[in-house]
């Protein structure tokens, strides 16, 4: 296989050296017409046919152009074709010149040297670009076995027109696009790559009915959620099969393309419009920076690893208690990018002496801590647990970052936190404590970013309800009014990574949310995008609340104000009540006593005592039945 397009190059450098002869005659005989001038001047003519023999296939070869697949051919391949024969031809007229003025020959039209130039543009570029036009003249008539699906795009834009290019190149997919719906009212009635747009997405339901289409392809990928439910509700009652492009923040660092279409999954019904970001902050916080993450392996860390990745770190250190987590997440990041400089660590981050070994040898200048016990009924069964992984892991972490001059830290918490009535809030909250103060004492950029929960993380709502539905039924939901703040995992990791660009030090930033989605309207879009109907197909059955939740959650405690910053999407906490210090740490210690001997109760009481609005101990006693 590898020889083959070394071959064909072969015959192209032949076609090139007889398109030479034929350029250079062409250009005499449109200049000179085929008359006595022309046989006059023929000895410079052969002149420039023995120059063009030596100068152009040399700088064709430099240029690549006999290094490629022509059957692939694009408009990079058109640009360096135009930049390969410009440089060429320069060289030859200069070689002319010389000639000329050695006395090699008499006279020299100076106008052949332009035309030339022209016919070889169009010979040399006409006799690559047709190695394409006879693959893809004759690639169905041999690949295609099966009637082609008829797919109708939705989004008429740069990556609707390159999902078709790719399903007119490749007609193995067995693809055929039959037209694009798209709102711009430019493009109506035009064609893109042979395909015509045929309306809007108000028109939508009427060309699935008027039309015979088998699949409807949404390429928007900054479409916002209400967009593509819209889209995805018609075409399932039309019994039409979809499948979307990811959300442009799912494709930060990659390409579009068909291989990226996938199936409509809850998070593209709920992601928002992109904005605008700086940037310039956050390629300034990560780029040639060594970067270390904790908690690599799981879901936000694990995004978070995939974004930092693009911006092109000297070194990212992927840290995690679980060596599976963390082996997936390596080799995905080896795979989308090969040579990036990556070093996995198994470690717990309440093992402090392993983490002065770990800074010490790496010296990492960024910090994102994702690591945590974060499940609310398990934390409330296991408290030494959530003070020592949650609290000592943290404090952990920050004094070890202090030590070894660590420029940004960015701690990742939770809504959990505000006003805690289980066990794991109340540990994030005083997690935020000890980040604050260490920024504090120390003057460095170490920040924390709240937000609420996140669709399709390990162990949440979705991933339950989606198991529960492939069983056949019933999902279980708490309470018929629960509500929660959601957000896309791409979403949410983006919006850290410019915390981390813009953090001072010593701040606490929320996320926007938007506004709270029911768990039971959750529910019923994952049965509908599942082909099924709740109640009828799925059954949903509610258990009631469980120890340690809310009907609802907050972001920030009453009374306390927030700021608008540069990012709109991003928002910071004016004058949270904390504590600071030695009291701090009297707090901390105690707490790490008191799990290390068991004290669950005292543990509570003391949690109440010194977190804000906390009411830990009003919470009924966990049950096991309660935990999913």
């Amino acid at each position: 296989m590898k020889n083959k397009p070394s071959l064909s190059n072969r015959y192209v450098l032949v076609g090139d050296l007889i398109l030479v002869v034929i350029s250079v005659l062409g250009s005499y005989a449109l200049r000179l017409e085929l008359g006595p001038q022309f046989f006059d001047y023929l000895p410079s003519a052969l002149w420039m046919i023995g120059l063009a023999f030596i100068i152009k296939p040399v700088v064709y070869y430099l240029f690549g152009l006999y290094q490629r697949i022509w059957i692939y051919a694009s408009v990079e391949e058109l640009k360096l074709i135009v930049a390969a024969v410009t440089a060429a031809s320069v060289l030859l007229a200069g070689g002319m010149v010389v000639a000329l003025s050695l006395g090699a020959f008499v006279g020299l039209p100076r106008s052949v040297l332009v035309i030339d130039w022209l016919l070889s543009l169009i010979l040399v570029g006409g006799l690559r670009f047709s190695f394409r036009l006879m693959a893809e003249s004759r690639g169905p008539a041999a690949i295609l076995v099966t009637q082609p699906r008829r797919v109708l795009i939705v989004g008429a834009g740069d990556a609707g027109a390159l999902v078709v290019r790719e399903m007119q190149k490749n007609p193995q997919l067995n693809l055929q696009p039959i037209g694009f719906l798209d709102d711009n009212p430019a493009k109506q009635k035009q064609q893109i790559h042979g395909v015509p747009v045929i309306g809007t997405l108000s028109d939508l339901a009427q060309v699935l009915e008027r039309q015979n289409v088998d699949e409807v392809v949404i390429a928007i990928p900054s479409a916002p959620g209400r967009v593509v439910r819209v889209i995805a509700d018609i075409a399932r009652l039309k019994g039409v099969p979809f499948r979307t492009m990811p959300g442009i923040y799912e494709l930060l660092g990659g390409k579009v393309s068909v291989s990226r279409l996938r199936e409509v999954d809850i998070s593209d019904l709920l992601r928002r419009e992109p904005l605008q970001v700086n940037e310039g902050i956050v390629g300034e916080a990560l780029s040639g920076r060594v970067v270390l993450v904790t908690g690599a392996g799981g879901s936000i860390g694990r995004e978070l690893c995939r974004q930092i990745a693009r911006w092109g770190p000297k070194l990212l250190i992927l840290l995690g208690h679980g060596e599976n987590s963390i082996f997936e997440t390596l080799l995905e990041l080896r795979e989308s990018f090969p040579t990036l400089n990556l070093q996995p660590i198994i470690a717990d981050v309440r093992d402090r002496p392993r983490l002065e070994v770990v800074f010490n040898e790496f010296r990492p200048e960024v910090v994102f801590h994702t690591a945590a016990h974060k499940h609310v009924p398990l934390m409330e069964i296991n408290i030494e647990e959530a003070i020592t992984n949650n609290v000592l892991g943290t404090l952990n972490l920050v004094e070890v970052s202090l030590t070894y001059l660590v420029e940004r830290f960015v701690f990742i918490s939770t809504d959990k936190a505000i006003r805690p009535v289980n066990v794991y809030g109340a540990t994030k909250r005083l997690a935020e404590m000890i980040v604050l103060n260490a920024a504090q004492r120390s003057g460095g950029r170490y920040s924390v970013v709240r937000f609420g929960n996140v669709l399709g993380s390990r162990g949440s709502v979705v991933p339950i309800f989606k198991r529960q539905i492939a069983q056949g039924g019933p999902i279980t939901i708490t309470h018929p009014d629960m509500k929660r703040y959601f957000m896309t995992i791409p979403e949410a990791a983006h919006l850290v990574l410019q915390v981390a660009g813009m953090g001072r030090g010593g701040d606490t930033y929320l996320l926007n949310m938007g506004q709270q989605i029911r768990i039971l309207d959750l529910a019923e879009d994952l049965i509908r995008l599942s082909g099924l109907e709740p109640g009828r197909d799925i059954e949903i059955v509610f258990t009631g609340i469980r120890p340690g939740e809310k009907l609802s959650e907050d972001l920030w405690d009453e009374g306390v104000s927030l700021r608008v910053t540069d990012h709109p999407d991003i928002f910071r906490v004016e004058h949270q009540e904390v504590l600071e210090g030695e009291a701090l740490y009297r707090v901390v210690t105690e707490l790490i006593k008191l799990a290390r001997e068991g004290e669950r109760e005292r543990i509570v009481a003391l949690l109440d005592e010194v977190i804000p609005g906390s009411a830990i101990r009003s919470t009924p006693p966990p049950e096991l039945t309660s935990v999913v």
